[in-house]
């Protein structure tokens, strides 16, 4: 990633809030737990894993990169622990803790003032080896990018019967799950 393109993302990571926030807010509970079978997120379980990743992951892991000296190893990420921490919180009040939080990095990320050099610093990820801040900023961006086609796809699947002949021109409700991330 470079600094024209973190500008670029940065501008992704605040739309995200909003737009999960018009996805969901006040949607039925059958729609908001709907999932894609086992071990896949419902939309309730992407904004609680989102809030998760404002919380131990992104700014975390950017600020271990950009410390000097010491250890750059990332400790592993539980993709979900969100799971119980939010058991039987309403949706309202995930959306405004997650408008909330990434809020505060985005503010934080945009003070650090990140150069080339910057975003070339390197750190250690349990699983994927070297990285750069470069490379897990670009993640945070497709990151959110995912999780919101992920909801769109959910919702979306709750209509596969109801749409009748259109199914065909309609392959979203077909679309197969990846694993939860």
């Amino acid at each position: 990633m470079t600094v024209a393109e973190l500008s670029r993302g940065v501008a992704v990571l605040t739309r995200t809030p909003a737009t999960l926030d018009a996805l969901l807010r006040d949607l039925d509970a059958a729609l908001l737990h709907a999932n894609e079978g086992p071990d896949t997120f419902s939309p309730f379980d992407v904004t609680g894993h989102l809030i998760d990743g404002e919380e131990t992951d992104w700014m975390v892991r950017a600020r271990i990169i950009l410390a000097p000296g010491g250890d750059r190893t990332f400790a592993p990420y539980d993709r979900f622990r969100h799971r119980q921490r939010n058991a039987g919180k309403p949706i309202a009040e995930l959306l405004d803790e997650f408008a909330r939080l990434r809020a505060q990095n985005v503010a934080e990320l945009e003070s650090l003032d990140l150069g080339e050099q910057e975003l070339a610093r390197t750190a250690m990820h349990p699983a994927l080896g070297t990285v750069t801040l470069g490379q897990l900023l670009a993640s945070w961006v497709v990151h959110d990018l995912g999780h919101l086609a992920q909801v769109s796809r959910v919702l979306a699947k709750q209509y596969r019967d109801a749409v009748g002949p259109w199914r065909a021109y309609l392959p979203v409700v077909d679309d197969r799950p990846k694993p939860a991330s």
